[in-house]
C-alpha cells in the first residue's frame, strides 16, 4: 500500500513537470519572439513566469511593453507598419554669404583671379513626423534652422512644400506645416513614465538612407544637457542605444506599442551605442506654444553660475581674490544686468544653497529647478555672502530672445 502511494506521488510529480514544461513551449509560441527572447535574454523567462503568478497592476505599462500583441509575429515589424507611413524626410535649404579670400586684393594676380560669389547654398536633410492629419509635423530647430526652403516628403512618394510655424532653439524642437489633409499620424506616449530598460525603435532618414529602422533600449533618463555636451538647451534627455546617426535628426523614438516618447536629436562624436532623444512631453509642450503663438517662453534669473570644488576655489583666491568658504553650493560668477536674479539682489560671489527650500547639488538642479517653474512666479533663494546666510525671492523672468 506504501509503495503504491509512493508510485502515485510520482506520476503526479512527472505530470506536474510535463505540465509545466508544456505551459512554457506554449507561452514561448505565443509571444511570438519568444526563442528571442531565449536564446539573447534566458534570465526573461524566469521573469515572465514570476510576473505570471502575481496580480499585475491596471496599468501595467513596463510589462505590456516587454512582451506587446503582435499581429506579424515580431512587434518591431507590427510598429514599422503602423507608424512608418507617418515619418516623412525633410530636406531644407539656406543661403550663407562667402567672403572673398585675401588674395582678392592682391594686384600680383590682377584679371586672373577666379569669380567666387557673394554667397552658396547649403543643404541639409532631417526627419521628421506627422502629429495632426492636417499636416502639421514635429522636428528639430537645427533641421530647418535659417532655411530659405523646406520639402517633406512622405512615404508615398508625394513631396510638399514645407511652411516653419516656429522654432525653439533652447529645446531644439520646431513645428512645420505642410498642406494636405488625411495625412496618417503618430499616437503619443507618455515619456514622464519611462523606465530604463523599455524597447526603443527609431525611425528616420539616416545618411540619406530613407525609412531606416533601428532597435534598442532606453539606456537613461534625465541626462541634463550638461552631461550630454549641449549645455545651451534645456532638456532633460533620454538615452537610447537605438542607432541614431546624422539625418535622425527630428525622427521619432517609439516605444513597443508604436507610441511615439521621443524626438531623436544628438549624438556624442565618436561614442558608439549611445544617442539622444527629447522626451515627448517636452517636445509636445514646446510646440503647443510654437502652433500657437510661434514661439516659445522659457523661465529665466540671468545668472552664470559653477560648481563649488577646491580647485574652483583655489582658482578664484588666486585670480580674482576671491575667498569662498562654502564647500558646497552652486557659485554664482556672474549675474546679468537688469535680468530677474539682479533685481533680486544676487550677486557676483554669492553661493547658492537652496531653491525653493530645496538642496542643490550642482549647476544642472539649477536649471532643472527654474525650468519647472511658471514666469512670473517668485522663487525663495537660500544664499551664503561674505559666511553669512541670506534668504532673497527672484520674480521669475522670460529668456530673452538672444
Amino acid at each position: 500500500m506504501k509503495d503504491n502511494q509512493i508510485n502515485m506521488n510520482n506520476t503526479q510529480s512527472k505530470g506536474k513537470q510535463y505540465l509545466t514544461s508544456l505551459s512554457l513551449v506554449i507561452f514561448g509560441i505565443g509571444i511570438g519572439v519568444g526563442g528571442i527572447y531565449a536564446i539573447n535574454f534566458p534570465q526573461l523567462i524566469t521573469e515572465n513566469i514570476k510576473n505570471l503568478t502575481q496580480s499585475q497592476p491596471a496599468n501595467a505599462q513596463s510589462e505590456l511593453a516587454l512582451a506587446p500583441p503582435t499581429d506579424s509575429g515580431n512587434f518591431v515589424t507590427d510598429v514599422v507598419n503602423k507608424v512608418g507611413p507617418a515619418v516623412v524626410r525633410i530636406n531644407a535649404s539656406r543661403t550663407v554669404k562667402t567672403e572673398d579670400p585675401s588674395i582678392s586684393n592682391d594686384p600680383f594676380f590682377g584679371s586672373q583671379i577666379p569669380e567666387i560669389p557673394n554667397s552658396q547654398i547649403q543643404r541639409g536633410t532631417g526627419s521628421g513626423f506627422i502629429v495632426s492629419n492636417d499636416g502639421k509635423i514635429l522636428t528639430n530647430a537645427h533641421v530647418v534652422d535659417g532655411a530659405d526652403q523646406v520639402t517633406v516628403t512622405l512615404k508615398d512618394g508625394r513631396t510638399l512644400i514645407g511652411k516653419v510655424l516656429g522654432e525653439d532653439r533652447v529645446t531644439d524642437v520646431a513645428v512645420i506645416k505642410i498642406e494636405a489633409d488625411n495625412l496618417p499620424t503618430i499616437k503619443m506616449g507618455n515619456s514622464d513614465k519611462l523606465q530604463v530598460g523599455e524597447w526603443a525603435i527609431a525611425i528616420g532618414n539616416p545618411l540619406g538612407l530613407d525609412n531606416t529602422v533601428t532597435t534598442g533600449i532606453i539606456s537613461a533618463t534625465g541626462r541634463l544637457s550638461s552631461q550630454v555636451g549641449v549645455g545651451d538647451k534645456r532638456v532633460e534627455f533620454l538615452q537610447t542605444d537605438a542607432a541614431i546617426n546624422p539625418g535622425n535628426s527630428g525622427g521619432p523614438l517609439l516605444n513597443s506599442l508604436g507610441e511615439v516618447i521621443g524626438m531623436n536629436t544628438a549624438i556624442i562624436k565618436d561614442a558608439q551605442g549611445i544617442g539622444f532623444a527629447i522626451p515627448i512631453n517636452k517636445a509636445q509642450q514646446i510646440s503647443q506654444q510654437l502652433i500657437s503663438t510661434g514661439k516659445a517662453e522659457h523661465p529665466y534669473l540671468g545668472i552664470q553660475m559653477v560648481g563649488i570644488t577646491p580647485e574652483i576655489k583655489q582658482e578664484l583666491q588666486q585670480t580674482k581674490g576671491l575667498t569662498i568658504q562654502a564647500d558646497t553650493g552652486i557659485l554664482i560668477m556672474n549675474v546679468a544686468p537688469n535680468s530677474p536674479a539682479d533685481q533680486a539682489g544676487l550677486k557676483p560671489g554669492d553661493v547658492l544653497q537652496e531653491i525653493d527650500q530645496k538642496p542643490l547639488k550642482d549647476p544642472g538642479t539649477v536649471q532643472q529647478a527654474v525650468e519647472k517653474t511658471s514666469i512670473g512666479q517668485t522663487l525663495p533663494l537660500q544664499v551664503e555672502r561674505d559666511g553669512q546666510s541670506l534668504t532673497l525671492e527672484v520674480k521669475v523672468g522670460v529668456l530673452p530672445a538672444n
